[in-house]
């Protein structure tokens, strides 16, 4: 299959994301009305739970140890929207320099892993996994320090649940949405 790096960025810079409908294999763009975004700014929360697994340091952190392990994680789920074909894309956008797996580790064993796209300033997230409990929460808290650390200007989730409500994510609407990420598309950001 021949893939079209710049346009599937592109689609993405245009605020789309790809998903297959469950049981499928072909892959549709998506939009929403509205979007939920993780705050970068004091907005930012996590629940109480988690100061003593990051006052331990007992998970370590990587950028793109085991990328194909974090997309199979992401994609191991009962319902899915991360077909074959979209696991390829991922992989290509990653090796293209495009896409990242943000991934918690307890030794040696991946603990969990948030998988997203880096388009300038932008963070796109496309799913996250665990394996040792705690695993993504740990690897949800570390990221926003990272993006805040290289002066990203948003953190993309797309479409929000009680999980990410409980880090403040937000719902803002298209308009807004895009404003956002035109601003944040203007940035030269780098995840690593």
């Amino acid at each position: 299959m021949q893939l079209d790096i710049d346009s599937i960025i592109q689609g993405y810079a245009a605020g789309y994301f790809l998903m297959a409908n469950e049981g499928e294999d072909s892959l549709n763009w998506y939009s929403s009305r509205e979007r939920s975004l993780i705050p970068l700014d004091e907005r930012f929360t996590y629940p109480r739970s988690l100061r003593r697994p990051l006052n331990q340091n007992r998970f370590s952190t990587a950028i793109n140890r085991d990328f194909k392990a974090v997309v199979e994680g992401c994609a191991n789920r009962e319902e899915t929207w991360i077909s074959p074909q979209l696991k390829e894309i991922y992989h290509a956008l990653n090796q293209a320099g495009w896409a990242y797996s943000f991934e918690t580790w307890e030794g040696d064993e991946l603990a969990g892993g948030i998988l997203g796209i880096a388009i300038g300033g932008a963070f796109i997230g496309e799913s996250m996994f665990y394996r040792i409990p705690e695993g993504s929460k740990v690897a949800m808290v570390k990221l926003v320090e990272r993006l805040r650390d290289r002066s990203f200007v948003l953190f993309d989730a797309q479409m929000t649940n009680p999980h990410l409500e409980r880090f403040g994510s937000y719902i803002i609407n298209n308009k807004q949405y895009q404003s956002l990420l035109k601003k944040a598309l203007q940035r030269r950001c780098s995840l690593v």
